[in-house]
């Protein structure tokens, strides 16, 4: 919060960022589980001395932000969803320190996923897969939260039933119309759920978890279509839209979400033989680029939601 300070407007805040965890649960089984985590803190605290004067004594070291993620993670005996570890530091921070008002702690999961051998499920190796799980927690010491799942880097490409046609046109306007073209893009999604308070979550374990992956495979779905013909996209606006509409249509303690979604192009490759005739290919050999590519991105609310 904003305050005045020898005519002038002053605003701060400090934390600690890129702190890399891994946390591996063992059960006596002799199975185990890896999470790995990239944790960022930022605390809104009253420490305007150490900026005025030369009085350090109401800083939380940004050190010591790091040894407590260590540290409450390994307290943490049983598994727990990225959501609910963010919850627990930005907690820790605003219940223990008088100093500190509000606490947001941003994690991103790396998706470590077991490994199949001989078709059954390796106890302890583990593959890395695409796209990573984001939570961000903003607790207030009154309890008042805020919280955001996501998703970074979910790959989907689907090689027909997708077209763009009757934009505009100008003198500047080379691209062709088409009712056949490749898809690709990289989702990016936040997600915003509509609980208010640390009071208000649920207890349930791994709830965020199990919530995740069911957002995830609902926009998956969702862009795909039936697996038999799938569905048309007649731009990726519009599949946009529909991924949107169809996560809070399915899970109403979600008040909004942001899609961004660049087109990334697979462009029809046709050549020129020797004697300057082209050839057609038909449909099928492509020239995969990323830059540049379009960037496509918006969000959903429900009236209600305070986004």
């Amino acid at each position: 919060m904003a305050k005045d300070i020898e005519g002038f407007k002053f605003d701060q805040r400090h934390g600690k960022e890129r702190v890399r965890v891994a946390r591996v649960w063992k059960n006596q089984h002799g199975g185990h589980l890896i999470v790995e985590w990239r944790v960022g803190i930022t605390l809104l605290s009253d420490c305007v001395d150490s900026y005025l004067r030369d009085d350090n004594s109401d800083i939380v070291a940004t050190d010591t932000m790091k040894n407590t993620v260590y540290a409450k993670a390994k307290e943490c005996s049983e598994i727990l969803s990225v959501e609910d570890f963010a919850i627990l530091l930005a907690k820790h921070f605003t219940s223990f320190y008088k100093q500190v008002t509000t606490a947001i702690v941003n994690i991103a999961e790396k998706p470590w996923e077991r490994v199949n051998v001989d078709g059954q499920p390796h106890e302890h190796g583990f593959k890395l897969g695409s796209e990573k799980h984001t939570a961000e927690a903003v607790v207030q010491k009154s309890g008042a939260l805020q919280l955001t799942s996501g998703i970074e880097g979910l790959s989907l490409l689907k090689t027909t039933q997708s077209g763009f046609e009757g934009f505009i046109r100008d003198k500047y306007t080379a691209l062709p119309e088409t009712r056949e073209r490749m898809l690709a893009t990289e989702v990016t999604a936040l997600w915003r759920y509509s609980y208010e308070s640390l009071y208000s979550i649920p207890q349930k374990p791994l709830y965020f978890t199990d919530k995740y992956l069911e957002v995830k495979k609902v926009l998956a779905d969702t862009f795909f279509g039936p697996p038999v013909g799938g569905v048309y996209s007649p731009s990726v606006q519009r599949t946009l839209y529909q991924m949107a509409k169809a996560t809070l249509n399915r899970f109403p303690d979600i008040a909004s979400i942001q899609l961004k979604m660049p087109n990334i192009h697979f462009l029809p490759v046709n050549i020129s033989n020797k004697d300057g005739q082209i050839v057609k290919f038909d449909d099928d050999v492509y020239l995969p680029t990323d830059e540049p590519h379009g960037s496509i991105q918006a969000s959903l609310s429900r009236y209600w939601s305070k986004l």
